[in-house]
C-alpha cells in the first residue's frame, strides 16, 4: 500500500503550507477583484458579481467529476486502490462545487427571472448530475476498500460524466431560460464580456482551483490515513 504523503496541509509538509498560502492569497485576490476592482455591470446591478463565484464553481465541480470518471477508469483497468482513493475524494469536493452552483444560480436568477427556479435543460441537467454524484457517495459509503461495490461505484462515476456534455450544450441545442456562454464563444474567448470582468473571472477561477486541490489533498490524506488505521487492526487481529 501506499505509503502517506508527508506533504499535505493535514500533516505540516511544507508542500501542503504552500498550497495553503496560496489559496488563502488566491482567495483574498479573488474577493478584492469582485467587490473593489470589478465594476458593477450596468443591467443587472450588483446581483451580477454572484457570478463570479457560479461560473468557476461549475467549471470546478465539472472538473472534479472528470478527474472521477479518469480515476474510476483507471482503477477498473489497474485494480489499484490509489485511484480508487483519488476518485472518491474528488466526487466528494466535485459534490461541494456542484451544491454551490445549485445554490449560487437560484440566488442569481430571482432578481432577474423572478424566480428561484425553472425546469430549464440546464439546470434541469445540472440537477441530475448532482444527484449523481450524490448516489455515487451514498454508495461509497457502504463500500470497503477493493470490494465489489467500490467497482460499481466506479461505474457511476463513469456514467455520470455523460452528463457534462449535455449540460455544456444544452443552452446550444436547446431554448432555455439559462443564457448561452459569455466567455466560451462562437466570436472568441471572453467575447461577450469587458476586461475587468474577464480578470476578475479568471481570478476566480484561480482560487476555486486550488481550493479545490487544497480539499483534494486533504481529502486523500485522511484516506490514506483511514487504510493504514484498517491494515493496524487487521494485524492485530491475526496477531493474537
Amino acid at each position: 500500500m501506499t505509503e502517506p504523503a508527508n506533504d499535505t496541509p493535514a500533516n505540516g509538509g511544507g508542500n501542503g503550507f504552500v498550497l495553503l498560502v496560496l489559496t488563502i492569497s488566491a482567495v483574498m485576490a479573488m474577493l478584492i477583484a469582485i467587490y473593489i476592482y470589478v465594476p458593477t455591470e450596468r443591467t443587472e446591478g450588483v446581483v451580477q458579481r454572484i457570478m463570479y463565484y457560479h461560473i468557476p464553481s461549475a467549471w470546478i465541480a465539472f472538473f472534479a467529476f472528470f478527474v472521477v470518471f479518469l480515476c474510476s477508469i483507471l482503477f477498473l483497468w489497474k485494480g489499484d486502490r490509489e485511484w480508487d482513493i483519488y476518485a472518491h475524494a474528488s466526487a466528494e469536493v466535485g459534490v461541494l462545487f456542484c451544491s454551490l452552483v445549485l445554490i449560487t444560480g437560484p440566488i442569481w436568477a430571482k432578481p432577474i427571472w423572478g424566480t428561484w427556479w425553472v425546469w430549464d435543460a440546464r439546470l434541469t441537467s445540472t440537477l441530475v448530475l448532482w444527484l449523481i454524484y450524490v448516489a455515487y457517495l451514498m454508495l461509497r459509503v457502504q463500500t470497503d476498500a477493493g470490494s465489489t461495490r467500490a467497482k460499481y461505484a466506479a461505474v457511476v462515476g463513469i456514467v455520470g460524466f455523460l452528463d457534462i456534455p449535455l449540460i455544456h450544450f444544452s443552452v446550444l441545442w436547446w431554448r432555455t431560460f439559462h443564457p448561452k456562454p459569455k466567455m466560451i464563444t462562437p466570436e472568441g474567448f471572453g467575447a461577450g464580456m469587458d476586461t475587468p470582468m474577464i480578470i476578475t473571472l479568471m481570478i476566480a477561477l484561480g482560487a476555486f482551483t486550488l481550493l479545490y486541490f487544497l480539499l483534494m489533498s486533504q481529502r486523500v490524506s485522511i484516506e490514506r490515513m483511514k487504510d493504514e488505521v484498517d491494515r493496524l487492526k487487521k494485524e492485530r487481529l491475526y496477531s493474537h
